[in-house]
């Protein structure tokens, strides 16, 4: 098999590029599509989750370096190569992006936001019309600002009906107008509200909620955390160190919107609700078949990702040693979120709440047009980075494969009518948490006539949305 290789004599071009790499106006010359495609094509056919899926990426596919363009030339564009030549059917998480510069904000976690976090349902089961519902907003955004709320109603956009045919394209322009309405009994019907929205760069703070309850047993920690995102390490730290002080006796973590993130984090907050198990394995990776080998033959303990008693920064952990912890989840529930909760498991009693996760057990990586794919040294001639799969996690005890999600133990959905106060101790989903903290039978909801199923949300086009990424993916393979 290949080996990976980063030849001496690139060090003195690098060093020429790096005092210019992040000016990327001054392009020496604008790439082709055929050297974009044989970067995509290299990128894949090393580092892919499923390289052995995709015969285009067979090592013995193409004869030589000819073959290899005229199949290339095949596809009409760098997405068409990636999209209908590279991937594995079952992929839908890998992706391809023309700017990386976005892709790093998005990892950074700054997007593009008006602040309303929102769902989408149908009217009915079968209906094509659409019916917006806002789960929570976010602070020093538009929606704040013109007095959103959770549990509004809205089905409309600039005037036109929501629809299952379009609202994605309604709901993208950086500005637009929702029209408000109100249940009555199973009857959608507009109230003649209107609200203005505005979009702006927004950072977010994945730490929404974190305070203490008094509940029968003692005190308690909520936290409700939406996003794995690592410039925030500390931010979350300090909401433990928080609860440390507070004297906590159980705690409860909210991941009912999160979807995913950085698995670094992922271990940083695993460690930071035991911190009895430093140093021993949280979750392992299964790379391809090329890498796995390569990888236990010369970095074996690359593989393990053990628990940790530091962050990012290097400050130490504040880890309240627990030995139950509590998830709200719902099917949003993705990837590092996932991580968390199954690699928990072989260690500490593990509660879950809610409703079943999405089903996301495998990273990804960005690869860039470098000798070694990493940022530095990348081609000035183009900004295309490709974000495949690059490994499926297993937890100590070999547990992955969870394409159906985790189950809950306590079954109960969130329901449009009673959504609840975030945070509250009778919102419903934290209320039935807090009762089997306290022993009582958690109060299941009643049936309702009006059932939905989500088709859409706030986020879905972001491109991280739902992704489970290692900020290092290539440290030990160099």
């Amino acid at each position: 098999m290949k080996t990976i290789r980063h030849s001496l004599f690139c060090i003195f071009t690098l060093l020429l590029l790096v005092s210019c790499q992040d000016d990327l106006d001054d392009v020496i010359r604008p790439a082709s599509d055929l050297e974009i495609k044989n970067f995509i094509w290299r990128a894949m056919n090393d580092m892919y989750l499923y390289k052995a899926e995709v015969p285009a990426l067979a090592d013995d596919r193409f004869e030589d370096q000819a073959a290899l363009d005229n199949f290339l030339r095949g596809f009409s564009t760098p997405e068409d190569l990636f999209y209908d030549g590279l991937l594995a059917n079952h992929d839908e998480f890998s992706f391809l992006v023309e700017d990386y510069r976005q892709l790093e904000k998005s990892l950074d976690g700054i997007n593009l936001s008006n602040g309303m976090q929102f769902g989408l349902i149908r009217y009915t089961e079968n209906s094509s019309e659409v019916l917006g519902y806002v789960r929570y907003v976010l602070p020093n955004t538009s929606a704040e600002a013109q007095g959103i709320r959770r549990g509004d109603l809205f089905n409309s956009v600039d005037g036109e009906q929501l629809m299952v045919d379009n609202f994605s394209r309604l709901l993208e322009p950086s500005t637009y107008t929702i029209g408000l309405a109100q249940l009555n009994g199973n009857e959608i019907v507009p109230t003649g509200e209107t609200i203005t929205l505005q979009k702006s760069e927004y950072t977010s703070n994945p730490v929404f909620i974190a305070k203490t309850l008094s509940t029968s047993k003692g005190k308690v920690g909520y936290l409700m955390y939406n996003a794995f995102t690592g410039n925030f390490d500390a931010v979350l730290n300090a909401t433990f160190g928080m609860f440390k002080a507070e004297g906590i006796v159980d705690l409860i973590v909210d991941l009912r919107y999160n979807g995913g993130g950085s698995v670094e984090t992922a271990n940083d907050l695993a460690s930071m609700i035991t911190g009895q198990y430093n140093g021993e394995i949280f979750y392992k990776e299964q790379w391809n078949d090329d890498y796995q080998a390569f990888l236990e033959t010369t970095a074996p303990e690359s593989l393990v990702n053990r628990f940790n008693n530091r962050i990012n920064t290097g400050a130490t952990i504040n880890s309240l040693g627990l030995t139950r912890v509590y998830f709200i989840t719902t099917l949003r529930t993705a990837s590092a979120s996932e991580l968390l909760i199954n690699g928990l498991k072989p260690y500490i009693e593990v509660v879950q709440v809610g409703e079943r996760t999405t089903g996301k057990f495998q990273a990804s990586t960005t690869l860039y047009d470098s000798p070694n794919f990493r940022r530095t040294g990348a081609s000035l001639d183009h900004t295309y980075a490709v974000q495949p799969l690059i490994y499926k996690t297993l937890n100590a005890a070999g547990v992955t494969d969870y394409v159906n999600g985790l189950l809950p133990d306590v079954e109960i959905n969130e329901d449009v009518r009673q959504l609840g106060v975030l945070g509250d101790p009778s919102e419903p989903l934290l209320a039935a948490t807090i009762n089997i903290i306290e022993g009582k039978a958690a109060e299941m909801q009643a049936k309702k006539d009006f059932r939905y199923e989500v088709i859409g949300e706030a986020g879905m086009n972001d491109l991280l949305y739902q992704k489970m990424y290692v900020n290092e993916g290539l440290q030990n393979l160099q």
